[in-house]
């Protein structure tokens, strides 16, 4: 599983990226059914925070979050792809 981390418009400095990384570990359950993940944070008045999760079989989601702070806006994201993870794991496993 190859991750991405990018920031726009702010210095992801190394306490945020190993939140980030801390957060990851939550998905690590599906390592091997991801391929890529690509988180994009966007600070402009407040944090945007967007990923996208490649799929070994060719599927891919993307997901979004916003918040005022860093740390919250990784979490909501992070609950709303392990959500969608689970989703698409379900949908594979049962084809």
């Amino acid at each position: 599983m190859n991750i991405n981390v990018q920031s726009v418009k702010f210095t992801l400095d190394e306490d945020r990226k190993a939140f980030v990384d801390k957060k990851l570990e939550r998905i690590k359950y599906a390592e091997e059914l991801i391929t890529d993940v690509i988180i994009n944070v966007k600070l402009d008045r407040q944090f945007y925070a967007d990923a996208t999760v490649n799929f070994r079989w060719g599927g891919n989601a993307h997901v979004t979050a916003e918040d005022f702070d860093f740390s919250a806006a990784i979490n909501k994201l992070m609950d709303v792809l392990d959500a969608k993870i689970r989703k698409e794991e379900d949908m594979f496993q049962a084809v």
